[in-house]
């Protein structure tokens, strides 16, 4: 009952007469999205002229890609000429400015996490018309979802779902991605188009519903960073605690000191608040709970999985049709991909939003949040997405040693069920995720 309809505008364009907006933005690429959108409807609020974004380079996701590299620039600015103006640089005479001298870096320690637009027409606005410009430093999550005028979170909409395309390398290796997962070359559909482009004209669907499979796909979101982030443990004994620790040390510094110096909670209690992420081996048992069989082509979207072949050895064993891109992709295929873990990761993206099903083990995760909030958009309500609540199902495993199958089996159900109820978003609860509301897509009673 809901269709897409962020694209449509009933504004005059901005001029963006007060000055000029840039970011660099921190995080993944999923982060920079975000801050993506939120720059551009910040520029609107303020009738600023955004500057296109620039990415800060983490020691985390080590990639130097910057936005040309990942969405097409030209087609950005001139799907959003009619809401706001953006140009490919600060102007000359602008360059010369020590910006932190004369007041215009803006870090995230002076804009609150998830800021009503009235703080930045409060505090940021007039540092725009005093020095011409002003520069956001990190700009993760620094835009509120409730309240915010409806024509502004329509723009929000607009951006994440129709002004940022991947650039042609991106869309043609997700579309032979896709291709070869689902066993054929795909028809048209606005989801395939919006991710893929010109690379998504194909074929007419076929008249032998034999040739295709289905896939699910899997965000399985157990990397290195994200385990050690979480300060749980998952039975590794000593050696997994120093060496999480170790890599805490190098990549998250202020967690190494809070914990010297702050009581925190105990990872048992951790794993009872469903605050860990799913293990391998904890996924392979709510997916066989739900109900899918062996036979099942499962694509594993993300980077290494903690614990190598090891760790993934129970899901491989249950789901032996296990697909990841490097398996799909032959090594020159991604080469040119190599080395950047941003166009990676927009190549799994493109896989999981493409899937039959989509499940996610983490709903925090941003990613998985974008992905979901993709197949809501453009779905048309074909294009399930599995998100677990992490507390119940951490109240279900913790009797794995007692508990019968067929009660596990029934009460992972139950759970997965309540968890899809579908219902309007709900306020404060982020558009990239659940874009059913009236700002970004058009209910239809037939």
């Amino acid at each position: 009952m809901w269709r897409p309809c962020s694209d449509q505008r009933d504004w005059e364009a901005s001029e963006g007469t007060n000055g000029y907006i840039m970011i660099s933005a921190n995080g993944g690429i999923n982060q920079q999205r975000v801050a993506i959108c939120n720059a551009v409807t910040i520029s609107r609020l303020l009738n600023a002229t955004l500057v296109i974004p620039k990415f800060l380079y983490s020691n985390v996701w080590l990639d130097k890609s910057q936005f040309g590299d990942i969405y097409q620039e030209d087609y950005f600015i001139n799907y959003l000429k009619s809401d706001i103006r953006i140009v490919k640089d600060l102007p000359v005479e602008l360059q010369s400015l020590d910006l932190e001298v004369i007041g215009s870096l803006v870090n995230d320690t002076d804009v609150m996490k998830e800021a009503k637009p009235s703080l930045y027409v409060k505090k940021i606005l007039p540092i725009l018309l005093r020095n011409r410009v002003v520069h956001f430093i990190g700009f993760g999550n620094r835009l509120s979802f409730d309240p915010i005028p409806s024509d502004l979170q329509r723009l929000r909409c607009r951006c994440n779902f129709h002004a940022l395309r991947f650039v042609p390398k991106i869309q043609e290796m997700g579309a032979l991605l896709v291709e070869r997962l689902h066993g054929h070359k795909s028809h048209l559909s606005p989801l395939k188009d919006s991710l893929l482009g010109q690379f998504a004209v194909k074929s007419a669907p076929s008249a032998n519903k034999s040739d295709a499979s289905k896939y699910l796909a899997v965000h399985l979101r157990f990397e290195i960073d994200m385990v050690a982030y979480s300060l749980c443990y998952f039975g590794g004994g000593k050696d997994e605690e120093d060496q999480l620790e170790a890599y805490r040390q190098i990549h998250f510094p202020v967690l190494t000191e809070l914990k010297k110096t702050t009581k925190l909670p105990p990872a048992a209690f951790l794993r009872s608040e469903g605050k860990c992420p799913l293990a391998p081996e904890e996924a392979v048992l709510m997916l066989a709970a739900i109900g899918f069989k062996r036979s099942t082509n499962i694509y594993i979207a993300g980077a290494e999985i903690y614990g190598g072949r090891h760790r993934m050895a129970a899901i491989s064993r249950l789901y032996p049709a296990l697909l990841t891109k490097e398996t799909l992709l032959s090594p020159s295929e991604l080469e040119p991909f190599k080395n950047f873990s941003s166009q990676l990761a927009a190549l799994d993206f493109i896989a999981c939003a493409a899937a039959d099903a989509f499940a996610m083990t983490d709903p925090g995760s941003q990613f998985s949040s974008l992905v979901q909030g993709y197949r809501m958009y453009y779905g048309g309500g074909n294009l399930p997405t599995i998100r677990p609540n992490k507390r119940r199902l951490a109240s279900i495993f913790v009797k794995n040693g007692t508990i019968e199958w067929q009660e596990f089996q029934t009460r992972v159900r139950k759970l997965i069920q309540q968890t899809k109820q579908v219902h309007e978003r709900p306020v404060a609860r982020s558009i990239f995720r659940h874009p059913r509301c009236p700002e970004c897509m058009c209910r239809t009673e037939h």
